[in-house]
């Protein structure tokens, strides 16, 4: 299949949003900038915006027992985001950091590629991924102009 010069490719950018299923938007709110270091740009009663990785994070008031998680064919709970940070070292930095908070995360695992990645979870139960390494494209464009 061949793909035309003015089709999609190339104009979709980035991913600016994910919408993430809360019981309470305050609460919540105040957990992902309290453990995450997430920035508040915006909230009110049914929806609160958080900024964090390069992303903003829409914590919508949702119905009772939703979660951001999905099943595969196999029957396993899978998440919907992996983060990404830089190296085995902060991936087990960042992973204590989450215990010492009283996090429930998950062991490191080794999943067959390259890299390790631990599992966390939000209060409401949203599964979340942790993996050591920038995708490359990502580090090149906006990580390593600030190590000069």
């Amino acid at each position: 299949m061949k793909v035309r010069g003015d089709g999609v490719v190339g104009k979709l950018l980035r991913i600016g949003t994910t919408y993430i299923p809360v019981s309470n938007v305050e609460n919540s709110s105040e957990w992902y900038r309290s453990n995450l270091g997430a920035q508040l740009s915006y909230q009110d009663s049914h929806k609160a915006i958080v900024n964090i990785a390069n992303q903003s994070l829409f914590l919508v008031k949702s119905k009772e027992n939703q979660s951001s998680n999905f099943y595969d064919s196999e029957g396993n709970e899978c998440f919907s985001m992996t983060f990404e940070v830089d190296g085995m070292q902060a991936l087990e930095s960042i992973r204590l950091e989450f215990i010492e908070k009283e996090i429930k995360v998950g062991d490191i695992e080794n999943r067959g590629h390259v890299g390790r990645n631990f599992v966390f979870y939000d209060p409401d139960g949203n599964k979340f991924d942790v993996w050591s390494e920038v995708s490359p494209d990502f580090k090149e464009k906006y990580l390593a102009p600030n190590l000069n």
